[in-house]
């Protein structure tokens, strides 16, 4: 008995409609009466859109059945389709590259879109928009590098790295640098806490609260006594 393996068969256009849609356009092949070739290949369409029934009666999903049979008889099926007959050409366009703008980023900890601002700054002529833009890069940067490296940066360096990414063409001051305000330096005030309060804590607010001529000692036997001074 002669077997016959899927790896000696050719190969499927389209696998998901399977093996037997596959040796069904192969026997349409054979068929020399074009008007008996045109009725099975009706019967084959019918066949492909119930393993969607769903979509079966939708116009565009009818024309794409009829490209999948052209597409799985290697375009080879001469049919009268009620759409336009696609081509090899047509559907084999290889689409353009795209130019994907990656660059070296100097600077990783900062950002590219740091660097990129700081290049445009060095185009502006408003010396006042360049300062005031200044003072928030400078407390971004500073902001990242603390972030990155997680310790306080030096404000050299970041005098340094505005004028490497200028390349030049602006100049920081550092007296000024040192008086902007860094966003991980942040001083909140003590909360007071909420909830039961220790013993400890109710007799240091107790002592807060006493004349400042009064005072609290503790004898030896541990006894309490407030004296008067």
């Amino acid at each position: 008995m002669r077997k016959n393996y899927n790896y000696t068969r050719r190969k499927l256009f389209l696998p998901e409609y399977g093996r037997h849609i596959h040796e069904m356009i192969d026997s349409l092949l054979e068929i020399e009466d074009r008007r008996e070739r045109n009725r099975q290949a009706r019967a084959v369409i019918a066949v492909m859109g119930n393993l969607n029934p769903l979509l079966r009666d939708t116009a565009d999903f009818t024309h794409k059945l009829w490209d999948h049979l052209f597409i799985m008889s290697d375009f080879k099926l001469d049919v009268d389709s009620p759409y336009p007959r696609p081509s090899r050409d047509e559907l084999t366009v290889t689409p353009h590259p795209l130019h994907y703008s990656q660059g070296r980023i100097a600077y990783k900890h900062y950002g590219k879109y740091v660097e990129r601002m700081i290049c445009s700054l060095a185009q502006e002529k408003d010396p006042r928009v360049v300062s005031r833009t200044l003072d928030n890069l400078a407390r971004y940067m500073r902001t990242k590098s603390y972030e990155y490296n997680q310790e306080h940066p030096n404000n050299e360096v970041i005098v340094k790295d505005i004028k490497q990414m200028s390349g030049g063409a602006i100049e920081v001051d550092e007296v000024a640098l040192n008086n902007i305000r860094s966003d991980y330096k942040q001083h909140f005030p003590a909360r007071q806490q909420k909830g039961p309060q220790r013993p400890q804590q109710r007799m240091q607010q107790k002592n807060n609260g006493r004349h400042p001529q009064q005072r609290a000692f503790v004898k030896n036997n541990g006894a309490r006594h407030n004296a008067q001074k």
